[in-house]
């Protein structure tokens, strides 16, 4: 296990060794590449970009980040493009996201090896070397997934405040729309209404796409993609077919309010039948061991003093 240490520590300096000889190495002086106009102007834009939960990415480091995303895509290893969708869904939207993402998918294997190795060895040691090594390959494999699990749980949260504001959202917008306003007029109106929250937020975007793209169906398909729920997909692909075909709007919007009222409303039924099996096992473990205490104590205590 030690020779194994030795062997990720001897790549590891290797791969720092050949981006210092490359001078890819940020801020460390000595051989550095020169930079054209176009790589400086690019690295004060990354620079100056900002993640979408306020945490900012130094420069220098995003260079080097961006270094080792590039020889990872070259490789086949990684989509750029899916990860950017990937994270849009989570509301990361930032220019330096997907570098940080794909570094994490990078280093998080590597991270969870190193510890668990120093935890098998050091901390909790292990009689068997096929258990240890056991443990150790199933905390890479999990480092692996880590990135991704961590954005699946924030997509499942914000799907889920979507969902659950989309059917109100809905109504406002059918209000608007049959009571004579445009269609741009009555979303604005709905953010307005629902101010903050991850919906509030792709309505803006979308408002802001529609002022601006030459096609407005491209705007509707943004977000679609960006929220990844069916219902919205449905209404955005009736809003597309509403102006292309010129059919009226308020009726599509009144039969997609229904069925996304109903949705919801099933979703809740499904989550209420499903709690009954989920209380078995609490109930067996806590409450029956509980009763019987209850119920035959004082007989059994009775019988001890008998005898």
């Amino acid at each position: 296990m030690l020779g194994l240490l030795i062997v990720l520590l001897l790549v590891g300096g290797g791969v720092i060794a050949f981006l210092f000889v490359q001078g890819k190495l940020p801020g460390i002086p000595g051989i550095t590449s020169s930079s054209s106009a176009e790589d400086q102007s690019e690295q004060s834009k990354l620079s100056s970009s900002r993640l979408r939960h306020g945490s900012v990415v130094p420069s220098a480091y995003t260079g080097y980040m961006k270094d080792l995303v590039d020889l990872l895509e070259r490789t086949g290893w990684w989509s750029v493009e899916n990860s950017t969708a990937y994270l849009s869904r989570a509301g990361y939207r930032g220019t330096n996201t997907v570098l940080v993402l794909l570094l994490c998918r990078l280093v998080s294997p590597f991270a969870f090896l190193i510890f668990s190795s120093m935890w098998m060895l050091f901390i909790f040691p292990v009689e068997s070397s096929l258990k240890m090594t056991l443990i150790i390959v199933g905390a890479t494999g999990f480092g692996a997934y880590f990135p991704d699990l961590v954005i699946i749980n924030m997509i499942n949260k914000r799907q889920s405040s979507i969902r659950s504001s989309w059917p109100d959202a809905l109504d406002l917008l059918l209000i608007g729309v049959e009571a004579g306003m445009s269609l741009e007029a009555s979303l604005q109106r709905v953010v307005q209404d629902v101010r903050e929250g991850p919906l509030a937020e792709e309505l803006s975007i979308m408002l802001a796409e529609l002022s601006f793209l030459q096609e407005r169906r491209k705007a509707y398909d943004n977000l679609a993609a960006r929220t990844g729920l069916p219902a919205i997909r449905n209404v955005c692909l009736a809003l597309a077919q509403a102006e292309r075909y010129g059919t009226p709007i308020g009726q599509a919007l009144r039969v997609l309010s229904k069925e996304s009222r109903a949705e919801r409303m099933a979703l809740a039924e499904q989550k209420a039948a499903a709690l009954p099996p989920k209380l078995t096992v609490p109930m067996i473990v806590f409450f029956l061991p509980v009763l019987f205490m209850i119920i035959l104590g004082p007989a059994l205590i009775v019988l001890i003093l008998d005898l």
